[in-house]
């Protein structure tokens, strides 16, 4: 701890005591300890804000990427049926594009595992919060 030792501390709190007197020094000490713990509590809420902050700006990105991957695969569908158009049926049915229905549940399931990912990484910052709030 600030690289005092035990002797140092008491003899500071030797010269506290000598200096302030018994009556005020149990005052000086209770109000120290009510501004330290006041510090903390504030740190502790500028902590939390700002991971807070960059937790938002991450979800923010996450919905962009999401975004563009949506567009270029309805970009890749667009694209791929004019072809599938001038083809013969029986052709596209052993087509090596993928089934739009499948490709639709792709989708979902990446909006699915975007929403799980945000749900954890938010009770991750709940659980970070409790055990701050339960710290000394």
């Amino acid at each position: 701890m600030f690289g005092i030792g035990t002797t140092e501390i008491l003899v500071i709190l030797v010269v506290a005591l000598l200096v302030l007197g018994p009556k005020k020094l149990p005052e000086i000490a209770r109000s120290l300890g009510k501004t330290l713990a006041e510090f903390k509590r504030v740190t502790t809420d500028v902590k939390r804000t700002i991971d807070l902050e960059a937790q938002e700006e991450e979800d923010k990105e996450r919905q962009a990427r999401l975004k563009k991957k949506k567009d270029r695969k309805a970009a890749n569908k667009k694209e791929s049926v004019p072809e599938e158009d001038d083809n013969d049926q029986s052709e596209s049915k052993f087509s090596s594009e993928p089934n739009p229905e499948e490709s639709g549940q792709k989708e979902q399931a990446d909006e699915q595992a975007g929403r799980e990912e945000q749900e954890g990484s938010k009770t991750t910052t709940r659980e970070q919060d409790k055990e701050a709030e339960t710290r000394p």
